[in-house]
C-alpha cells in the first residue's frame, strides 16, 4: 500500500451535524409550504380520557413531547410536528404537522397515513410503552393511532390598522378621544 494514498484526505472532510443545535433552532413557517392540523386518538383504546393514562405509569405529555422532539430532529429536513392541543379529560390530541414540499391534492391521505403509521407509531408504540394503551383488536391489526386531517389555509388578512406605522396617529392632537354620537339615518325613497 502507498504511504501518501490518502495526502489529499482534507478535501473529503464533512463535519457532522450537530444535533444539539437542530433542536435550538426555531420553527419557521416560512420554510414549509403545506401545514396540516391532524388529530390523533388511540385505536381500540384502554383509556376513556388522557388521565387514566396514570394507571399504566405512562405520563403521556411527557411521551408525545419527548416523540415529537425525536421526530423533529431526524424528520427536519422534510416534516415538523407541534403539539397544539393536549386536554387530561379529551381521548384525542392534535398536532400541527408542516411538510417542506407540497403535498398534492389527492395524495395528503396516503402521505399523512405514512407519517403516523410509520413515522410516529413505533416510538410511541414500544419506545414509550403505549402498547399498554390499546386492546386486542388494536394489537392484532397492529395499529396505535386513528387519524383524521385537514389542510391549515392561512388566509391573506387585511385590516384598517394595518396602514399606520403608529395608532397614535388615529388620535388627535389635543390628546381627548370623544364619542361621538351620530343620528340614524334613513333614505326615503
Amino acid at each position: 500500500m502507498i504511504e501518501n494514498f490518502f495526502a489529499d484526505y482534507k478535501k473529503f472532510i464533512v463535519e457532522p451535524v450537530d444535533e444539539k443545535r437542530l433542536l435550538n433552532e426555531a420553527y419557521d413557517p416560512k420554510n414549509y409550504a403545506a401545514f396540516y392540523i391532524l388529530t390523533l386518538s388511540i385505536f381500540d383504546s384502554r383509556l376513556s380520557t388522557w388521565k387514566d393514562a396514570n394507571k399504566f405509569e405512562i405520563d403521556i405529555e411527557k411521551s408525545i413531547k419527548t416523540v415529537l422532539r425525536d421526530f423533529n430532529q431526524k424528520q427536519h429536513e422534510n416534516y415538523h410536528l407541534q403539539l397544539l392541543e393536549l386536554d387530561r379529560f379529551k381521548n384525542y390530541f392534535i398536532l400541527a404537522l408542516s411538510s417542506k414540499t407540497k403535498i398534492n391534492p389527492g395524495e395528503e391521505k396516503d402521505r399523512i397515513a405514512y407519517i403516523v403509521d410509520k413515522l410516529l407509531t413505533n416510538p410511541f408504540y414500544v419506545g414509550q410503552s403505549w402498547f399498554n394503551l390499546i386492546g386486542e383488536k388494536g394489537r392484532v391489526a397492529r395499529k396505535l393511532f386513528c387519524c383524521s386531517f385537514k389542510e391549515y389555509v392561512v388566509e391573506k388578512q387585511s385590516h384598517s390598522i394595518e396602514k399606520y406605522e403608529n395608532i397614535s396617529e388615529l388620535i388627535p392632537k389635543n390628546g381627548e378621544i370623544k364619542l361621538i354620537k351620530s343620528a340614524f339615518k334613513r333614505d326615503v325613497l
